[in-house]
């Protein structure tokens, strides 16, 4: 197997947080939907409380506010808040649904679930509920005026509200098109920077031949619903081939979708059976493929969006130009990388897990083939990968130029298929990085 380095290229930079490399789980994050539920608890235990603790033991701390007036605040502030969560989100999921339509389904979801949204929701609905609360302690018994406490709470509250509103505003504004793109272009070059080693460090892949003859001791299989994978535990599978003194096999990529039956993995040449549970739990399954471990997925959505945009429908290839600027980016990043990452060697240099991982010839077809049949009528997309491939072909180093070079030859018989006169053929060949633009001189 080539390379020398033990444990595949984790360590090549430890004090990195590669925690798209190390684990499929990580850190437990809250489900959206118990975001907003946890701050309604918190509200409905905070109007319990707080005001029942002001009235028992803080004796004399009221606000000199009168009863009359703390009413019509709290009520005022409880009504508005209720009002203004109801249209403030319904405009918001009508955006997310228009942009989906235009852009790309899988591309909204993701602004969708911003978890800013789903605070902004959490602040709206206790700021309602503690209004609601507190208005049953103003003026308690005849006695006891206003407590104190409670009414800068609600204060507070209004405050935490207005400024939610305007960081939801902020987040809703991420739906323009440019800021879309450069959201899927900043979210690809995350897991370039944590997935991959620079380009000069040794590779390691394992050749099918090497561990080929090894026996299959067992198969895992998916067993329910169709799911995609998300991401993997690496470093679990590992530690459980070593145990059992043999090699996992992965089949089934990041970003595949599993249906009933298909492989998951082989365990091949092991010692003795491993249980099933930390197998199945080293895969993180959802509905949909997330960026996590993904690299393939940034270019995938800039992709989607480009080819939308050339539709007949919708025939905007300035925007399919614009997700070119951003493959192109992610493009460079990836051909400056190792991506030959797909074998993890155990402290004695034992080859004890194999994974799949695209190659830099899957990035360049996900990347061209596709917006090149879409965009195959438009002088300006046609001009712009021309430029594209050329570019690329000048930042990375040599060992990236052949797949480049048949991609050219890709676009020139594209080219010639699909324009007529001599003279269109010759204007989309012109490299020109605004499709339009300032053309390069011979």
């Amino acid at each position: 197997m080539p390379g020398t380095m033990p444990r595949r290229l984790d360590r090549w930079l430890d004090h990195l947080p590669l925690k798209g490399r190390r684990s499929a789980g990580g850190r437990q994050r809250l489900a959206n939907w118990q975001i907003p539920t946890l701050y309604a608890l918190a509200a409905v235990l905070a109007g319990l409380i707080l005001p029942r603790l002001e009235s028992e033991w803080v004796f004399g701390f009221h606000s000199t506010m009168s009863p009359a007036a703390a009413l019509v605040l709290y009520s005022t502030v409880g009504s508005g808040m209720i009002a203004l969560t109801g249209v403030v989100f319904a405009l918001a999921f009508v955006m997310v649904q228009f942009s989906a339509a235009t852009y790309s389904p899988r591309l909204s979801l993701w602004i969708s679930r911003d978890r800013v949204l789903w605070h902004a929701l959490g602040v709206f609905t206790a700021t309602f509920l503690y209004c609601i609360a507190a208005i049953a302690w103003v003026d308690r018994y005849q006695l006891r005026g206003v407590p104190q406490l409670s009414c800068w709470l609600v204060l507070a509250l209004l405050l935490a509200s207005v400024a939610m509103f305007i960081a939801l505003v902020e987040r809703i504004s991420v739906l323009q098109i440019n800021r879309m793109l450069a959201f899927a272009g900043s979210q690809g070059r995350d897991v370039v920077e944590e997935m991959y080693p620079p380009l000069d460090a040794p590779p390691t892949l394992a050749a099918p031949e090497e561990y080929g003859d090894l026996p299959v001791k067992q198969t895992l299989c998916h067993a329910g619903r169709p799911l995609a994978i998300q991401a993997l535990d690496e470093a679990g599978l590992e530690g459980l081939a070593e145990a059992a003194g043999g090699l996992i096999e992965v089949v089934s990529a990041v970003g595949d979708t599993v249906v009933e039956g298909t492989v998951l993995l082989h365990v091949r040449a092991a010692k003795q059976p491993i249980d099933e549970r930390p197998l199945r739990a080293a895969f993180r399954m959802g509905e949909q493929r997330t960026f996590d471990q993904d690299p393939k997925y940034a270019i995938r959505l800039l992709a989607d969006v480009a080819i939308r945009a050339l539709s007949p429908a919708v025939n905007d290839p300035t925007t399919a130009v614009e997700a070119l600027d951003q493959i192109e980016d992610l493009l460079r990043r990836l051909g400056r990388r190792r991506l030959e990452i797909g074998a993890i060697c155990d402290r004695t240099g034992t080859l004890r897990l194999v994974t799949p991982y695209p190659s830099w010839e899957d990035f360049l077809t996900l990347a061209f083939d596709e917006i090149r049949l879409y965009g195959s009528g438009s002088i300006q997309v046609m001009r712009r990968m021309k430029a594209l491939a050329s570019d690329l072909i000048d930042f990375l180093p040599p060992e990236r130029h052949k797949p480049l070079v048949r991609q050219q030859k890709r676009l020139d018989a594209t080219i010639a298929r699909s324009f007529e006169t001599a003279e269109e053929k010759r204007e989309a060949s012109v490299e020109d990085r605004q499709g339009l633009g300032v053309p390069r001189k011979d």
